[in-house]
């Protein structure tokens, strides 16, 4: 299937309140214009040196998202254009991008990343220390980083009853701390294999790169 008839497809099934990431990492330029042209304008990188030449050659009314997970090193490298930061989880490295972002003059909205997969390789913070950061004294300091959202990765597996209850796990998450963090509007959670079960359980964004621009290639 084509990149137009992909994107046709997942937009027509796709709740207004829902936003698309088109997660364009190892994409050629080429293939994300193609989606561009078809009125997409989120995209998500998880490699900052990739996202900053893309971001160089493509129109500037793109957001550029980093959905990666992210070594405070390299935040200097994205601070003057990313829009959204998903995979926020310690406090060190939201000083960092608030470092960053104040030297541009800029708010940079941030999502903390909370762990509710099983596997050791998904990254993300307990609720209980979300909580806490996101309460604390030194993060209200911070006056170039916004906490807006959540997010998460569940596990990777067939198994939908499981992942069904990490999103619920995840969504419950999110309607406790917005009772005390009125900010936090986005819960990104839901990728190519499981995004329909992740917005039936609460999602407001949905990370898809397969489903719209095909197999990852991982030559790039």
């Amino acid at each position: 299937m084509s990149i137009k008839t992909n994107l046709s497809k997942i937009k027509k099934k796709l709740p207004s309140h829902v936003t698309l990431v088109a997660v364009s990492k190892t994409k050629p330029i080429e293939d994300i214009m193609r989606a561009y042209l078809l009125g997409q304008r989120v995209f998500g990188e998880n490699k900052i040196q990739e996202m900053v030449e893309k971001y160089q050659k493509m129109p500037k009314d793109i957001q550029w998202q980093m959905i990666g997970n992210l070594q405070r090193n390299k935040v200097k490298y994205m601070a003057s254009f990313v829009d959204l930061i998903h995979g926020v989880d310690s406090l060190k490295l939201l000083k960092e991008i608030n470092k960053q972002a104040e030297k541009h003059k800029r708010i940079i909205n941030c999502l903390i990343q909370i762990k509710i997969a099983q596997e050791d390789t998904k990254y993300g913070m307990p609720y209980e220390d979300a909580k806490n950061l996101i309460s604390s004294v030194e993060v209200k300091k911070l006056k170039n980083v916004l906490i807006v959202g959540l997010m998460g990765m569940a596990s990777f597996t067939q198994d939908k009853i499981l992942i069904k209850k990490e999103f619920k796990t995840l969504k419950s998450n999110f309607d406790k701390l917005q009772k005390t963090a009125s900010n936090l509007k986005i819960l990104s959670m839901g990728m190519s294999g499981d995004y329909t079960l992740a917005i039936e359980n609460g999602s407001t964004m949905i990370r898809l790169g397969s489903s719209i621009f095909g197999a990852r290639n991982y030559t790039n």
